[in-house]
């Protein structure tokens, strides 16, 4: 055991760095910001707790009102149930308002283990029971939708609708599929062009 300690030492902690903040520090700060607790990491970025807590500061008074662009979107749709709506405003540089109606627009949801940490395991988290009409709309939809349409139609979220299609076995049609994959080609090569 103290060996994994001694290791884990080595690798996320660095030296105590004063001063400006790097490129590299500012992008470890976002790719871990509320994945991590607080002081660890501080530790990983080699700055005092203080330190980080005045960047965050900084960077909450920085924030922007603008649509995130497709790159963005891909990461926040998957960071989403597992942070908060104020990290994610620091992580993106987006205002809380913004984030919330992106995640809103998505029909995304926060994950129901993030939030019983929340609320330290004291709470249940209460999903709403699916109607028999929801069902069925489900069931006609499911097959040749996206299942963010599905999701806005219901008023639910696509984890919802996710997870719900596949407790009943629904399975999407090979022509939805097909097109799903001409999406996610386009995405990628979106993404490729975006970066060279």
């Amino acid at each position: 055991m103290e060996e994994i300690r001694a290791k884990a030492e080595e690798i996320l902690c660095r030296e105590a760095v004063s001063g400006p903040w790097s490129p590299e520090d500012l992008e470890t700060l976002r790719r871990y910001l509320g994945g991590v607790e607080t002081n660890l990491l501080a530790r990983m970025l080699g700055r005092s707790v203080e330190d980080l807590e005045t960047k965050l500061v900084e960077l909450a008074t920085t924030l922007e009102d603008r649509p995130l662009s497709g790159p963005e979107l891909i990461l926040f749709k998957r960071q989403f149930g597992t942070r908060s709506d104020e990290d994610l405003a620091i992580i993106y540089g987006r205002t809380l308002e913004r984030v919330q109606a992106e995640a809103a627009r998505l029909c995304l949801s926060k994950d129901k283990a993030y939030m019983r940490r929340k609320t330290s395991g004291s709470e249940r988290t209460r999903m709403p029971r699916w109607t028999e009409p929801e069902l069925q709309t489900l069931r006609q939809l499911y097959p040749g939708e996206s299942n963010l349409q599905i999701a806005q139609q219901l008023g639910r979220s696509v984890k919802s609708v996710v997870s719900k299609a596949h407790n009943l076995g629904l399975k999407k049609d090979k022509a939805r599929l097909e097109e799903m994959g001409r999406q996610n080609v386009r995405l990628r090569y979106d993404r490729g062009s975006a970066s060279e």
